[in-house]
Order: C-alpha cells, then sequence, then structure tokens
C-alpha cells in the first residue's frame, strides 16, 4: 500500500509558507504563482494554521474583507490536521473526508515536510488501481 512518503517522493517536499501577519493577498500570490490550493502559516519552523483557497471565499470574499488589508491570520484553519510520512494514502483519504478537509501537511519528528492534497491522493489511488488491474490480467492470460 501506497504511503505518505511516497507520494512525497513523486511529488517532492517543497514547503510553501507566508507568515501570519502578511495579507491574505500575499498568499493567494504565492498559491498563484505555484499552482497550488493552499499555503501553510508558519512562524519560523512553527507551523501554526493552513489558508485555502476555500478560506478566501468563506472569510475574506464573502465577508466583504479586503485581501490586501485581511492578515492571513485571521483566516487560517487552525490547527492543521496533520499525518506523518508512514500514513497510509486510504487513511489519508479517509480523513480528508471525515474533516471536510482537501489538504493534510506532513510532519515528523516538529519538522513540516510538505502538504499533500485530495489530488494527490486521487491520482495514486488511481495509478496503483491500473497497477493492479494489469497484474490481474497478467496472471488471467497466464
Amino acid at each position: 500500500m501506497s504511503t505518505v512518503k511516497d507520494l512525497l517522493s513523486e511529488k517532492g517536499g517543497a514547503v510553501f509558507a507566508v507568515t501570519p501577519d502578511q495579507p491574505v493577498f500575499a498568499a493567494l500570490q504565492l498559491m498563484a504563482e505555484r499552482g497550488i490550493g493552499s499555503v501553510l502559516v508558519m512562524q519560523g519552523r512553527e507551523l501554526l494554521g493552513i489558508v485555502s483557497e476555500r478560506d478566501y471565499a468563506r472569510k475574506v470574499v464573502l465577508l466583504g474583507r479586503a485581501s490586501r488589508d485581511t492578515p492571513v491570520s485571521d483566516v487560517m484553519s487552525a490547527p492543521v490536521v496533520c499525518v506523518e510520512p508512514r500514513t497510509g494514502i486510504h487513511t489519508c483519504m479517509q480523513l480528508m473526508t471525515d474533516q471536510r478537509i482537501r489538504h493534510l501537511a506532513v510532519t515528523a519528528d516538529g519538522a513540516t515536510l510538505g502538504v499533500i492534497s485530495i489530488g494527490d491522493l486521487v491520482k495514486r489511488i488511481l495509478a496503483d488501481q491500473a497497477v493492479e488491474i494489469d497484474q490481474l490480467k497478467q496472471y488471467i492470460a497466464s
């Protein structure tokens, strides 16, 4: 079974973060530049929260706030739901479903190693299923 460690080794473990005092606009810029749907909120090495496009829509746009004047700390989701590298992808999928979230931070020994998204999980599950189907076809044909 695939693990979070497998996912991070494929996609890379880049950590994209903003500080809690930065404006939401800075977080949106970073998300747009990197083509991602969320960024972590960190103070140094300390993981404080996560801000996503969903947070922006619900906590800035719908409330009539200005993204250039609103600090990330006002809209971030905290605490962050985290998993370890050894966590299985099916466990992650269940956690995301239960928590109704789309991103999980990956941490180990107090360090933040990266973020995985629901899209990462679906992609990996589909790839694993394709391999399993091919193996079954080969088994049946032999």
